[in-house]
């Protein structure tokens, strides 16, 4: 019996012939052919007003940061349940985090708390769409524009999910993308910025491109190359943007079956939830998803931790995810001291299921047949 890891990145097909082509043209540096080809394909596909691919999705955040012109005190409205980038972002900056609930529903931040969790140091929101799936973006965007804050979705998991008809990553004035090897669409390790404010568009090149007017001037026009502004080395290599290339061009493919497996773990699983065993994964009706993440929501840590055992025996590969932000070891003491009770929730009760592209039905059909054995004994 083979074992059955939790991801395995994809080859679509062309990723191999893309990047030997990069080497043979002798450009390897970021911003050259592939770069411009993954660019043009988000502004167009999607309406992003400005799409700069970074070397991961963490880099995206910290230009996002940057471009805020947060001062030290500032305060920014993050979820307790999302990786450490959303926030650390933010902390590099000297901001202070001010940290949401997630909802009872689903892991993305509850919205009705958010009026309460501003004040006049409030700079910014990062709404996180975990699992691909969209928080509730009107009522983020209408407090937005009543206080005047900026608004960063962080759509790391979010590639081709929708708010509605509405894109993510296009519905804030800035958004994070990111393409890590885990992700639906990859590049090893990559991401992007989306700016879809035109007021912050010319100032994020140049922080793109280490400080300097590079891009201007090599499109001609600016006269000279200079520093102009603080910045950093954002750009990735022209191999990753190759890879993403080839993969941007199986999207649809790419997206169907994962639907599909989705799909299969739901309808598969849907008794032993109707039978209170586990609850399944929630997608409100604003939201159009990409499948990127399958969960169960167990009764206790105890039962989660004996299901990702049970597995463990059978070579399969299941795990947790996120820990609560607000409680870890470098934030405690700078949290206000409120409880977040659903994001404790989430971090101690969710199980994550393997869904990658090559994962076949019949291994499906053993993880699920190995979950139901599980339950049969409990």
């Amino acid at each position: 019996m083979h074992s059955i890891p939790f991801n395995k990145p994809y080859l679509s097909g062309k990723e191999l012939t893309y990047i030997q082509e990069a080497v043979t043209n002798g450009k390897l540096s970021g911003n050259g052919e592939f770069t411009r080809r993954c660019h043009a394909f988000f502004e167009q596909q999607y309406g992003i007003r400005k799409a700069l691919l970074t070397t991961s999705g963490t880099a995206a955040l910290e230009m996002a940061a940057l471009l805020l012109n947060l001062q030290p005190g500032d305060e920014v409205i993050v979820p307790s349940f999302t990786f450490t980038s959303t926030a650390n972002a933010f902390v590099l900056r000297g901001a202070r985090i001010v940290f949401a609930d997630s909802s009872p529903d689903h892991p993305n931040l509850d919205v009705r708390q958010l009026a309460s969790l501003i004040t006049p140091r409030t700079r910014a929101i990062v709404p996180v769409h975990y699992a691909g799936v969209a928080c509730d973006m009107n009522p983020i965007l209408e407090l937005a524009e009543k206080h005047n804050l900026a608004v960063v979705e962080d759509a790391a998991q979010a590639v081709d999910s929708f708010y509605g008809t509405k894109p993510l990553g296009t519905l804030g004035h800035l958004a994070a993308f990111s393409f890590h090897e885990t992700k639906n669409i990859i590049a090893g390790e990559g991401g992007m910025l989306a700016i879809n404010d035109e007021r912050y568009v010319a100032r994020a090149e140049i922080l793109w491109e280490k400080g300097t007017n590079r891009a201007a001037f090599f499109r001609g026009e600016a006269a000279k190359y200079q520093w102009m502004d603080i910045g950093s080395s954002f750009l990735p290599s022209e191999l990753n943007a190759a890879y993403l290339w080839a993969q941007l061009e199986q999207l649809t493919a790419i997206m169907r079956q994962r639907q599909r497996q989705w799909s299969y773990y739901y309808e598969a699983l849907a008794p032993l939830a109707a039978a209170g065993f586990f609850r399944l994964p929630v997608v409100p009706a604003y939201a159009q998803h990409n499948w990127h993440i399958f969960y169960l929501l167990c009764r206790s840590p105890a039962e989660r931790t004996a299901l990702i055992h049970h597995l463990a025996a059978h070579q399969i590969l299941a795990v947790f995810h996120y820990q609560p932000l607000h409680a870890s070891p470098f934030y405690h003491p700078h949290h206000d001291g409120r409880a977040l009770p659903h994001a404790a929730r989430y971090a101690q009760h969710l199980v994550r299921l393997p869904l990658f592209f090559e994962l076949s039905a019949d291994d499906q059909h053993r993880i699920i047949r190995a979950i139901q054995l599980f339950y049969q004994a409990t």
